[in-house]
């Protein structure tokens, strides 16, 4: 059992919400191959995220990815790191469970799921993340085609199609 340093300020995921998320949009949103998106239950807004139709589940940069036991429930601890002289974050949530996913390189790896509030442009619900140190990528962020099928129609030749860094 991993016990998280008392210094670290954590963002807690999964705590009950008050209002009632949307599962589906009514209309489609079109959106582009990259966009920006925000996680707030980790106090995190304006990810850069990739598009990626070829991948079922989200994947979030994540390091220092430590499980642990809470009240019988297992957990996990983990930093997303924010880079160019941002403070990480220290987040922990409750493990929804675990996936093999094969890799960009092709490598099977053993992830952690968690379980959070995205926002992507009109829409914000409860959905899974993988937690993967994505270091080595350009976006720190991938959504997969779980999150798209709730309305969202990708146009491979457009980007930033919700907005930029400077106009969020």
């Amino acid at each position: 059992m991993c016990h998280r340093p008392n210094h670290w300020p954590m963002a807690q995921a999964n705590i009950p919400k008050v209002k009632r998320l949307l599962k589906k949009l009514k209309e489609p949103c079109e959106i582009g191959w990259c966009e920006l998106i925000d996680l707030p239950e980790f106090g995190v807004i304006n990810l850069d995220a990739k598009v990626d139709t070829g991948a079922a589940t989200s994947s979030l940069h994540a390091t220092r990815i430590k499980p642990f036991e809470k009240d019988g429930q297992q957990f996990v601890q983990f930093t997303i790191p924010m880079g160019s002289g941002v403070a990480d974050h220290h987040c922990e949530a409750r493990v929804y469970g675990q996936r093999r996913i094969k890799s960009s390189n092709g490598v099977m790896q053993t992830r952690y799921v968690v379980e959070t509030v995205m926002k992507l442009g009109p829409l914000e619900w409860v959905g899974h993340m993988t937690l993967a140190n994505r270091q080595s990528m350009i976006f720190p962020v991938l959504i997969g085609r779980r999150a798209l099928k709730r309305g969202f129609l990708v146009n491979s030749a457009k980007r930033w199609m919700l907005g930029r860094h400077e106009e969020r």
